[in-house]
């Protein structure tokens, strides 16, 4: 295996909870240089793809393959200089400034007592430069809002200088205005920096907007992937969600948006002379 147009691929994938198989047989790519989102219901097996494929979680059976290489064979450091991953909900020790928590993004890069070099420095101002984050270096990140405490998580991502970006959920509990303020920021690095992001989205339209590519998943396993224009038909949503959508082509963008939708029902069975004898 030596595919070094994919980012990540993988390769009859299963992972299971205990006896649970949670995702089957997933073969699945990931574009390299692209902004890909993950869609499917609750406990389809989005966030347990992206632990698998970062190393959190190990499958029951399968391969993954990072940049053409079978990832069992990568130490964790050498994992960290490739791909950054981002849970849902990072926490931070009490009391960190914004630069000491970007900072540890130059862990793997870091030799003996782990002291930052000019090198480490200067990457980490360029990361706060990037995200927009300087004027807050010195705040405690606790002191910052949601979308502010997102963005230093993003920026110590970007300190680790990898090309793979890996997010579960990166809007979450966020206002609309930060969930944007968010997405721009990966949308800019995707396009300005040519960073590979792979992230697990709920809101459909937002993954509709900022993605080049997304993949629908129900059950743990694949129903359609492609570019927005080919996931976000009301055909997939329906099968993917158990909703009737409506999907429109926003004028700005020409994204495609859902519009409306309603759950989808089981016809009636007709009333019939014998039960109505009952």
């Amino acid at each position: 295996m030596n595919n070094k147009t994919n980012s990540i691929t993988t390769e009859h994938l299963d992972i299971a909870y205990d006896e649970a198989l949670i995702v089957k047989a997933l073969d699945m790519n990931i574009p390299h240089g692209k902004i890909t989102s993950i869609i499917g219901p609750n406990g389809c097996g989005k966030s347990t793809v992206l632990k698998a494929i970062g190393r959190i979680l190990k499958p029951k059976s399968g391969m993954v393959y990072l940049s053409g290489e079978d990832i069992r064979q990568l130490s964790t450091k050498d994992i960290a200089k490739k791909m950054a991953i981002l849970p849902q909900t990072p926490t931070a020790p009490s009391g960190l400034t914004v630069s000491e928590l970007v900072a540890y993004g130059r862990f793997p890069h870091q030799r003996g007592f782990g002291k930052l070099t000019p090198e480490d420095k200067k990457i980490v101002q360029w990361a706060l430069s990037v995200t927009k984050l300087t004027e807050f270096e010195h705040r405690e990140v606790d002191t910052l809002s949601g979308g502010q405490r997102q963005r230093v998580w993003i920026a110590m991502a970007l300190a680790q200088q990898t090309d793979l970006i890996l997010l579960d959920e990166p809007t979450t509990y966020l206002d609309l205005a930060h969930q944007l303020e968010v997405l721009e920021l990966l949308y800019d690095l995707n396009r300005r920096q040519n960073c590979t992001i792979a992230m697990v989205l709920h809101d459909l339209n937002l993954a509709a907007r900022f993605s080049d590519y997304m993949i629908a998943i129900r059950g743990g396993s694949i129903i359609k992937h492609g570019n927005p224009g080919e996931v976000m038909t009301a055909e997939v949503l329906s099968d993917a969600f158990s909703i009737d959508a409506q999907i429109v082509h926003e004028p700005r963008t020409g994204r495609p948006v859902c519009l409306t939708y309603d759950l989808l029902r089981t016809q009636a069975l007709p009333i019939t002379e014998e039960a109505v004898a009952v």
